[in-house]
Protein backbone atom coordinates (compact mmCIF):
# COMPACT_ATOMS: atom_id res chain seq x y z
CA UNK A 1 0.00 0.00 0.00
CA UNK A 2 2.78 2.44 0.94
CA UNK A 3 4.52 2.06 -2.44
CA UNK A 4 1.22 2.53 -4.28
CA UNK A 5 0.56 5.79 -2.42
CA UNK A 6 4.08 7.01 -3.15
CA UNK A 7 3.66 6.16 -6.83
CA UNK A 8 0.36 8.07 -6.98
CA UNK A 9 1.96 11.06 -5.27
CA UNK A 10 4.91 10.96 -7.69
CA UNK A 11 2.57 10.77 -10.69
CA UNK A 12 0.63 13.79 -9.44
CA UNK A 13 3.89 15.64 -8.92
CA UNK A 14 4.99 14.88 -12.49
CA UNK A 15 1.59 15.88 -13.87
CA UNK A 16 1.60 19.12 -11.88
CA UNK A 17 4.72 20.33 -13.72
CA UNK A 18 2.56 21.02 -16.77
CA UNK A 19 0.00 23.09 -14.87
CA UNK A 20 0.24 26.85 -15.26
CA UNK A 21 -2.97 27.94 -13.50
CA UNK A 22 -2.03 28.61 -9.83
CA UNK A 23 -5.47 27.48 -8.55
CA UNK A 24 -5.29 24.15 -10.38
CA UNK A 25 -1.69 23.67 -9.24
CA UNK A 26 -2.69 24.28 -5.60
CA UNK A 27 -5.52 21.73 -5.98
CA UNK A 28 -3.02 19.14 -7.21
CA UNK A 29 -0.69 19.95 -4.32
CA UNK A 30 -3.54 19.61 -1.83
CA UNK A 31 -4.30 16.16 -3.26
CA UNK A 32 -0.63 15.23 -2.95
CA UNK A 33 -0.65 16.37 0.70
CA UNK A 34 -3.67 14.13 1.42
CA UNK A 35 -1.93 11.15 -0.14
CA UNK A 36 1.33 11.94 1.69
CA UNK A 37 -0.55 11.99 5.02
CA UNK A 38 -1.79 8.46 4.34
CA UNK A 39 1.55 7.20 3.01
CA UNK A 40 3.35 8.51 6.09
CA UNK A 41 1.25 6.23 8.33
CA UNK A 42 2.55 3.23 6.40
CA UNK A 43 6.10 4.55 6.56
CA UNK A 44 5.88 4.96 10.34
CA UNK A 45 4.29 1.52 10.64
CA UNK A 46 7.18 -0.10 8.75
CA UNK A 47 9.67 1.73 11.00
CA UNK A 48 7.85 0.69 14.17
CA UNK A 49 8.85 -2.25 16.34
CA UNK A 50 5.14 -3.08 16.59
CA UNK A 51 4.00 -3.68 13.01
CA UNK A 52 0.35 -3.19 13.98
CA UNK A 53 0.54 0.24 15.65
CA UNK A 54 2.39 3.54 15.28
CA UNK A 55 3.37 6.28 17.71
CA UNK A 56 0.72 8.82 16.77
CA UNK A 57 2.54 11.72 18.43
CA UNK A 58 5.63 11.10 16.33
CA UNK A 59 3.48 10.74 13.22
CA UNK A 60 1.67 14.07 13.79
CA UNK A 61 4.97 15.85 14.42
CA UNK A 62 6.36 14.43 11.13
CA UNK A 63 3.17 15.37 9.30
CA UNK A 64 3.38 18.91 10.69
CA UNK A 65 7.00 19.17 9.57
CA UNK A 66 6.02 18.14 6.05
CA UNK A 67 3.21 20.71 6.02
CA UNK A 68 5.58 23.46 7.12
CA UNK A 69 7.80 22.60 4.14
CA UNK A 70 4.89 22.16 1.72
CA UNK A 71 3.32 25.52 2.56
CA UNK A 72 6.56 27.43 3.08
CA UNK A 73 5.66 28.43 6.64
CA UNK A 74 9.28 29.28 7.28
CA UNK A 75 8.80 32.31 5.05
CA UNK A 76 5.49 33.28 6.72
CA UNK A 77 5.00 34.29 10.33
CA UNK A 78 2.69 31.39 11.19
CA UNK A 79 3.61 29.04 14.00
CA UNK A 80 2.47 25.43 14.20
CA UNK A 81 2.43 23.93 17.70
CA UNK A 82 1.78 20.25 18.29
CA UNK A 83 0.89 18.82 21.71
CA UNK A 84 0.29 15.09 21.34
CA UNK A 85 0.62 12.40 23.99
CA UNK A 86 2.63 9.32 23.08
CA UNK A 87 -0.35 7.32 21.91
CA UNK A 88 0.03 4.14 19.89
CA UNK A 89 -2.78 3.38 17.48
CA UNK A 90 -3.55 1.11 14.59
CA UNK A 91 -3.46 2.15 10.97
CA UNK A 92 -7.29 2.13 10.69
CA UNK A 93 -7.44 4.94 13.25
CA UNK A 94 -4.17 6.73 12.48
CA UNK A 95 -4.92 7.33 8.79
CA UNK A 96 -8.27 9.11 9.29
CA UNK A 97 -6.82 11.14 12.18
CA UNK A 98 -3.81 12.18 10.12
CA UNK A 99 -5.97 13.20 7.19
CA UNK A 100 -8.24 15.19 9.53
CA UNK A 101 -5.23 17.08 10.91
CA UNK A 102 -3.98 17.64 7.36
CA UNK A 103 -7.37 19.05 6.27
CA UNK A 104 -7.76 21.37 9.27
CA UNK A 105 -4.23 22.76 9.02
CA UNK A 106 -4.62 23.20 5.25
CA UNK A 107 -7.92 25.02 5.78
CA UNK A 108 -6.28 27.42 8.24
CA UNK A 109 -3.33 28.07 5.96
CA UNK A 110 -5.64 28.82 3.04
CA UNK A 111 -8.20 30.99 4.83
CA UNK A 112 -7.25 32.06 8.36
CA UNK A 113 -4.17 34.14 7.61
CA UNK A 114 -4.76 36.28 4.51
CA UNK A 115 -1.92 38.34 3.11
CA UNK A 116 0.99 38.61 5.51
CA UNK A 117 -1.13 38.13 8.63
CA UNK A 118 0.84 36.39 11.39
CA UNK A 119 -0.68 33.73 13.57
CA UNK A 120 -0.53 30.36 15.22
CA UNK A 121 -2.06 26.96 14.65
CA UNK A 122 -2.33 24.53 17.57
CA UNK A 123 -3.10 20.79 17.50
CA UNK A 124 -3.62 18.74 20.65
CA UNK A 125 -4.43 15.03 20.83
CA UNK A 126 -5.17 13.16 24.06
CA UNK A 127 -6.54 9.84 25.27
CA UNK A 128 -8.76 10.28 28.34
CA UNK A 129 -11.20 7.79 29.85
CA UNK A 130 -11.36 5.57 26.77
CA UNK A 131 -11.84 8.52 24.40
CA UNK A 132 -9.51 10.24 21.98
CA UNK A 133 -9.88 14.01 21.96
CA UNK A 134 -8.43 16.18 19.25
CA UNK A 135 -8.38 19.95 19.66
CA UNK A 136 -7.47 22.08 16.68
CA UNK A 137 -7.37 25.86 16.82
CA UNK A 138 -5.94 28.86 15.10
CA UNK A 139 -5.95 32.55 15.94
CA UNK A 140 -6.76 33.64 12.40
CA UNK A 141 -9.62 35.71 11.04
CA UNK A 142 -12.20 33.10 12.06
CA UNK A 143 -14.73 31.07 10.12
CA UNK A 144 -17.71 32.73 8.52
CA UNK A 145 -21.08 32.22 10.17
CA UNK A 146 -22.17 30.73 6.83
CA UNK A 147 -19.99 27.65 7.41
CA UNK A 148 -22.04 24.78 8.82
CA UNK A 149 -20.15 21.65 9.89
CA UNK A 150 -23.31 19.61 9.36
CA UNK A 151 -23.55 20.81 5.73
CA UNK A 152 -19.99 21.65 4.69
CA UNK A 153 -19.52 23.45 1.40
CA UNK A 154 -15.84 22.58 0.93
CA UNK A 155 -14.18 19.26 0.16
CA UNK A 156 -11.83 19.63 3.13
CA UNK A 157 -14.62 20.01 5.70
CA UNK A 158 -16.63 17.26 3.98
CA UNK A 159 -13.62 14.96 4.44
CA UNK A 160 -13.26 15.97 8.11
CA UNK A 161 -16.95 15.21 8.70
CA UNK A 162 -16.86 11.88 6.88
CA UNK A 163 -13.73 10.70 8.70
CA UNK A 164 -15.10 11.79 12.08
CA UNK A 165 -18.23 9.73 11.32
CA UNK A 166 -16.04 6.80 10.23
CA UNK A 167 -14.31 6.94 13.63
CA UNK A 168 -17.69 6.99 15.42
CA UNK A 169 -16.93 10.45 16.73
CA UNK A 170 -18.50 13.82 17.31
CA UNK A 171 -17.30 17.19 16.08
CA UNK A 172 -17.92 20.70 17.34
CA UNK A 173 -16.67 24.12 16.37
CA UNK A 174 -16.37 27.51 17.99
CA UNK A 175 -15.61 30.79 16.25
CA UNK A 176 -14.11 32.79 19.14
CA UNK A 177 -10.75 34.44 18.39
CA UNK A 178 -10.17 32.38 15.25
CA UNK A 179 -11.38 28.85 14.73
CA UNK A 180 -11.53 25.98 17.20
CA UNK A 181 -12.56 22.42 16.31
CA UNK A 182 -13.08 19.65 18.87
CA UNK A 183 -13.31 16.03 17.77
CA UNK A 184 -13.93 13.17 20.18
CA UNK A 185 -14.18 9.47 19.35
CA UNK A 186 -13.86 6.10 21.14
CA UNK A 187 -10.32 4.77 21.70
Amino acid sequence: MKNNLQIISSLLNLQSRDIEDPRVLRAFQTGQDRIAAMAMVHEKLYQSEDLARIDFGEYIRSLAGNMINSYGLGSRDIGLKIDVDNIFMGVDTAIPCGVIVNELVTNSLKHAFPGDRAGEIFVSFRKVDGQYTMLFKDDGVGISEDVDLNRPSTLGLTIVNALTDQLGGTIGMSRNDGCEVHITFPA
